[in-house]
């Protein structure tokens, strides 16, 4: 049932029936599976990815990197748990590397975004430095392309 799944994350408004024949099963047992992964939250939501930049809708989306000192029994999960309970944490992921923790957020504005920052993030116990960087453009989301080029607009290269 993995291709149900992967069926459904390219593509969550495509029909039961149209999802079953994909992944060449009946239509029951499409509805059977998708129910269950429900239940056991293995689906976590249905999301629709909007090119905000088309409605002309200001919007900032930062990516922070966090620095932490683990706590003792809980590791990151204390300070994770902490962090991700605010509204403007689209996304966190624990990290390998030269920092600890990704923090996806998004405000209106850049100085909505330096406030959470300043305000809510940086004075967390545990935390022990940030990096802020701001996302300028998307070009690709989930597999989907914001604004793809008009045929006009491709560069020719002449070899």
């Amino acid at each position: 049932m993995e291709k149900l799944l992967e069926l459904l994350e390219q593509d969550c408004t495509m029909p039961v029936a149209a999802l079953a024949a994909a992944a060449g099963v009946s239509e029951a047992e499409a509805k059977a599976a998708i129910q269950t992964y429900e239940e056991d939250r293995t689906i976590l939501g249905y999301q629709a990815i909007i090119d905000w930049d088309r409605v002309r809708r200001e919007n900032v989306t930062a990516l922070i990197e966090v620095k932490v000192t683990p706590q003792t029994i809980s590791g990151f999960d204390r300070i994770a748990e902490r962090i991700y309970q605010y509204d403007e944490v689209e996304s966190m992921y624990l990290m390998s590397g030269s920092f600890d923790l990704t923090v996806i957020i998004s405000g209106r504005t850049l100085r909505e975004v330096a406030q959470f920052v300043g305000e809510r993030l940086a004075p967390i116990e545990g935390v022990t430095g940030t990096a802020t960087h701001f996302i300028l453009k998307k070009y690709k989301e989930k597999h989907l392309l914001f604004r793809p080029q008009d045929p006009e607009e491709r560069e020719y290269i002449f070899t």
